[in-house]
């Protein structure tokens, strides 16, 4: 399920405080969609670490008077006490040992800790890898999985692009996912590094500039692995030697326009990032002449990072002659 779906999905569960299992290979964003939920919902959200927890970080027994009662941990939404909606998320979770998954099955079923009651507007959810991604994952006990619903998470270009475009990730990165697209989460378990959504935004677009030229290529490999990183770096050679995109719009109708598909993809880049209200009809001037692929490339690009684009008489125009194009 991709991640625009599963967000939806999440929200549409949220009222039945139906408990979910979001499982994928590592990297793929499934914490952050959980958080990002959480915020488009209003409500806090609570992580709890599962590979880092003991069964008794659930709980101490305690002498009170003459009876043992529970110390409940400080995450715990205790009933009356905590917010009255939120989300419970248990990150990581297939990596938990058997006896924290009975734990977890309680929490999901009883909806208890030791029997002190969760509020009744909290949802929990959890994520995890799965044991084919070889990351620690331990099989999930089958009372568990009975008590939650199972999603499978699958990385979408579409949906890392939009993601992209709202957290500023470099125009770099951007356009070579788009050009390589079999880059974007190609993991391989038997590798020690691989190309990921996560990879590619915390290890490569946030070292972009901030490092030597002449590191770059070994920071990236140690992010996305020496293939993809390689083929990145070739891609930056070919985008910081892209003519410049401010005199190609002061002249879109006569400028050269590159032959090569990753110059092209490049430039779509580089043109969209460059968009405001005031130039973009001299955009689509140009984009209209690089051929219809990269012209809608580039107008979508644009689009999705100012929105505000598509009331312009220039968004108009081009639309009519690309009417069958959804983005």
């Amino acid at each position: 399920m991709r991640a625009s779906l599963l967000k939806d999905t999440l929200k549409s569960l949220f009222p039945i405080q139906r408990t979910v299992a979001i499982e994928g290979p590592p990297g793929g964003g499934k914490t952050t969609i959980v958080h990002e939920v959480a915020q488009e919902l209003d409500v806090p959200c609570v992580e709890v670490h599962m590979p880092t927890m003991l069964v008794e970080d659930f709980g101490i027994p305690m002498l009170e008077g003459e009876c043992m009662q529970y110390k409940l941990p400080h995450w715990f939404p205790i009933k009356g006490k905590a917010p009255e909606r939120g989300i419970l998320l248990f990150d990581d979770r297939n990596q938990a040992s058997n006896d924290l998954q009975k734990v977890l099955a309680n929490i999901c079923q009883a909806r208890t800790l030791h029997g002190v009651p969760m509020p009744d507007g909290w949802q929990v959810v959890s994520t995890g890898n799965r044991q084919s991604d070889r990351a620690g994952a331990n099989k999930v006990l089958s009372h568990l999985r009975n008590r939650e619903t199972a999603i499978e998470y699958e990385t979408h270009l579409d949906d890392f692009t939009t993601w992209c475009i709202d957290h500023k990730v470099k125009p770099e990165v951007i356009s070579f996912t788009r050009f390589k697209t079999g880059l974007l989460h190609d993991f391989d378990p038997q590798r020690d590094q691989n190309p990921s959504p996560r990879a590619w935004v915390e290890g490569v677009s946030d070292v972009l500039g901030t490092v030597p030229a002449e590191a770059e290529y070994e920071c990236f490999k140690g992010a996305v692995g020496e293939g993809a990183a390689a083929e990145f770096v070739g891609y930056l050679r070919i985008f910081r030697t892209l003519p410049n995109p401010d005199a190609i719009l002061l002249n879109p109708a006569t400028a050269d326009v590159p032959k090569d598909p990753a110059t092209k993809y490049a430039l779509a880049g580089a043109l969209a990032d460059r968009a405001t209200e005031a130039n973009f009809e001299r955009v689509c001037t140009y984009a209209e002449r690089m051929d219809g692929d990269f012209s809608v490339l580039t107008v979508s690009y644009a689009c999705r990072k100012k929105p505000e684009l598509t009331n312009t008489q220039a968004f108009t125009k081009w639309s009519v002659n690309h009417s069958d194009v959804l983005f």
